[in-house]
Formats: structure tokens, C-alpha cells, sequence
């Protein structure tokens, strides 16, 4: 059976990349999975589009798994839910024999996907997963591809009421740790969605800080 191919991006379908793709159905909902995809799709069509030469296989890893610390069973209750998705993506690479350099790449570009600009400094890997993240979230870069690029990656992975049922995924992966969302954009989602929730001040911790000047 031929490899899967959406608007021209290859699928990776080696052993690992199957796996990768049957661990995120199993534990994620549907939002999640075709969100993951969408990311890798557009991810790679970004890094093509400006001419970035990347390890398709390490930019899938980090797609599928980059909302995975939404998820019930990978969610922790200490950390950011970025860390636990990157967690789990670094023991699963290692698992399947890539180098600790791999890991730790993939690591990072989970780790920082909503961390914004320092990411699109680093390898490609990095860069693009957090593209795919922008473009298929925010819309940044969304006439970077062409409509039926758009139209194609959308007709294999839907994205019904997605912007209203993913803040409500980042709600429900994050409102049991609101400590973890101090100085991330994922504060703001608490801010609209967590009656009482109150964001750390970041001045207020300098000022309230043990040092007497």
C-alpha cells in the first residue's frame, strides 16, 4: 500500500511513524488528532515553501505529540502540559533507537511550540512545528499556502467548531495547573474560561520578592 499523501506532503509510514500515529488516536480525542496532523501538514509545507531542509520523521513526532499533555492519560498536574507531551515524545524516540540530539530536538520543539519567535530561530524541526501550530491556531501564515492546499489538508483532517472545541481542550488540559501557566500564552485561556482564576504578576513577584531592594 502506497504511502498517504495531503496537498503534495508525503506521510511518513515507516514503523515509528505508524506507531506514533496509533498511540495519539488511541489517547486523544478527534480534535486533537486531526489537529496534530493539520500541524504536521502545514509544518511541512511551510519548511518546503521556504526552502528548509528537515527530518520528516522527527517533525511528525513532534506534531502528533505536541498535545498530548492535554490528554488524560499523559497530562501531569506539576508542569507545563507542553513538557508533558515532549516527555513522552523524547522516551518514545529513544525507545526506537534515535540518538539523544534527535530526542532532545523533538523535545524542544514541543516543549516551545507556544512560546512565541525564539523557536523560528532554531532547527527546522523546532521552527516548523510551531508553524504548524500558528497557522492551524492562530491563522499566522494562513495565505502562505494556497486555498487548495487549505482545502485539501482540511478535507482529510476536519476542523469542524475548531476554534471554540480547542479552547476548550487547552481549558479542560490546563485548569487543575493554573500555576504552570505563568508567563505563557495559555494564561490568557484561564483568563476567559476559569471564573476566580488570577494570572501571577510578574512585577508583583520582584517587588514582593524576599530581597529588601
Amino acid at each position: 500500500m502506497s504511502a498517504e499523501t495531503i496537498a503534495g506532503v508525503r506521510i511518513p509510514d515507516s514503523r515509528m511513524a505508524r506507531e506514533a500515529t496509533e498511540l495519539v488516536r488511541e489517547v486523544a480525542t478527534p480534535l486533537v488528532f486531526h489537529h496534530s496532523r493539520r500541524v504536521f501538514v502545514f509544518g511541512a509545507l511551510r519548511g518546503r515553501a521556504s526552502g528548509l531542509e528537515f527530518d520528516a520523521e522527527l517533525l511528525y513526532v513532534g506534531a502528533m505529540f505536541h498535545d498530548l499533555g492535554l490528554t488524560e492519560k499523559y497530562r501531569s498536574s506539576d508542569q507545563r502540559f507542553e513538557i508533558d507531551g515532549a516527555d513522552e515524545a523524547r522516551r518514545f524516540l529513544r525507545a526506537h533507537g534515535h540518538d539523544v540530539a534527535a530526542a532532545e530536538r523533538v523535545w524542544t520543539a514541543i516543549a516551545l511550540h507556544t512560546t512565541p519567535e525564539i523557536p523560528l530561530h532554531m532547527a527546522p524541526e523546532i521552527a516548523l512545528v510551531t508553524r504548524g501550530v500558528e497557522l492551524d491556531v492562530l491563522g499566522i501564515g494562513y495565505e502562505s499556502i494556497t486555498d487548495d492546499q487549505r482545502a485539501e489538508v482540511v478535507a482529510a483532517h476536519p476542523r469542524p467548531n475548531f476554534k471554540t472545541e480547542i479552547l476548550a481542550a487547552f481549558t479542560e488540559g490546563i485548569r487543575h495547573r493554573p500555576q504552570t501557566t505563568f508567563g505563557n500564552v495559555k494564561a490568557d485561556v484561564l483568563a476567559h474560561f476559569v471564573p476566580g482564576f488570577e494570572r501571577a504578576d510578574f512585577v508583583e513577584i520582584i517587588e514582593n520578592s524576599p530581597w529588601a531592594a
